[in-house]
């Protein structure tokens, strides 16, 4: 535990005594009782020394402060599967359970999703690890006792959607190797309801694991090999998703002239308008301005001085709920700025940059931000 929790504090760029206000911040706002700031120093001290035990009191405050499972802050192992039931009147009882899974009941753990993905958005992923973790353990808890297909299919799509979700938020909370077997439950899930858009779209997320592990080029035959899989059976919108995620992974493994083709296949099958909402997928957001800032990113890596103004054009017509996505296209604006030699621009933006990536708890933005400071 000792060398998760100052791995994870690290990570965020926090010392001792920054951890330290954020209990203090977060007891106070949840009216919770906890030491002085010179006990709690002791405590962490310790914590990290490995001469106190983290007691469920205090994981419950640093889950949510850093992003993190118990497995993952206790160094727990992860449960192989589904926990074994008692004996057959247990088993019977958990299948009659699941097959009162109704379609209102997939509605519900679809608007939970939809809830989590908007505070996600406003707020960061950090704090909604255990509301994700319970969510998910129980999607698929419904999926393992569910027997028949016209039960099992709709709850795996839910599943399907959620686990993409849960893998994006576990891989900007710095922890990857959840992210990693999110991204995989989401492509079982979405395999067994027999959805290709959404095989696809988990597939495409999970080469941007790949790709800040340092393999672009393994990233961009998955991305690839997802745009195959959904061949012909995907929605306008995330076929342009899609080619954009590719452009992006492109420009990381040095496939300059892939990479603009691919970005004018997003342009040429993007639906017009203002709308960005995908009604056939609601996980998908993209329209004009989004592909806008999505180009200014790529172009940005590739040191393209046309970057800058995809940029300001995108960030002038962002919708002021994506503060994370505000904290990626200002870093995409620094190294714009950077690669033109204007250093002053490019630390402005750093500064609002590492202000969202606190604010949402982004270690993968906070990463990027220290990297392009190093720069200055």
């Amino acid at each position: 535990m000792s060398e998760r929790l100052r791995a994870a504090r690290s990570a965020r760029g926090w010392s001792q005594e920054r951890l330290v206000r954020e209990i203090q911040r977060y007891a106070r706002q949840h009216l919770l009782e906890v030491p002085s700031a010179a006990s709690l120093h002791v405590y962490v001290s310790e914590w990290e020394n490995g001469r106190r035990k983290l007691s469920e009191r205090y994981a419950a405050i640093l889950r949510p402060l850093l992003g993190l499972t118990d497995d993952e802050l206790l160094g727990r192992q992860e449960a192989a599967g589904p926990q074994a039931v008692g004996g057959y009147d247990d088993l019977i009882s958990r299948i009659d359970s699941a097959r009162s899974v109704s379609l209102t009941m997939v509605k519900t753990f679809m608007e939970q999703t939809e809830l989590l993905r908007t505070m996600d958005r406003q707020m960061g992923a950090a704090g909604l690890v255990d509301q994700m973790t319970g969510h998910l353990a129980r999607m698929e808890d419904a999926l393992t006792f569910a027997v028949l297909p016209q039960t099992r299919r709709p709850v795996a799509q839910a599943l399907a959607a959620a686990s993409t979700l849960g893998a994006w938020q576990a891989l900007d909370a710095g922890a990857v190797e959840r992210a990693w077997r999110n991204y995989e439950l989401a492509k079982r899930a979405a395999q067994e309801a027999e959805e290709p858009m959404y095989l696809a779209h988990a597939m495409a997320e999970q080469a941007y694991v790949l790709c800040d592990a340092g393999r672009p080029d393994l990233a961009v035959e998955l991305v690839r090999d997802a745009r195959r899989r959904g061949a012909g059976r995907m929605s306008p919108r995330l076929e342009a998703w899609l080619y954009a995620a590719e452009a992006e992974v492109c420009a990381k493994a040095g496939l300059t002239d892939d990479c603009r083709r691919a970005l004018d296949m997003a342009a040429a099958v993007l639906p017009p308008g203002a709308e960005a909402r995908d009604p056939d997928m609601l996980s998908i957001f993209l329209n004009g301005t989004h592909l806008a800032r999505w180009r200014g990113n790529v172009l940005a890596s590739l040191g393209d001085d046309d970057a800058v103004n995809s940029l300001y054009a995108a960030l002038d017509t962002l919708d002021a709920t994506f503060v994370r996505a505000e904290s990626g296209l200002r870093c995409d604006l620094a190294q714009a700025h950077l690669a033109r030699g204007e250093y002053d621009q490019a630390q402005t933006h750093l500064r609002t940059a590492r202000l969202l990536a606190s604010r949402t708890g982004s270690v993968r933005h906070r990463r990027r931000i220290e990297q392009l400071t190093q720069k200055l």
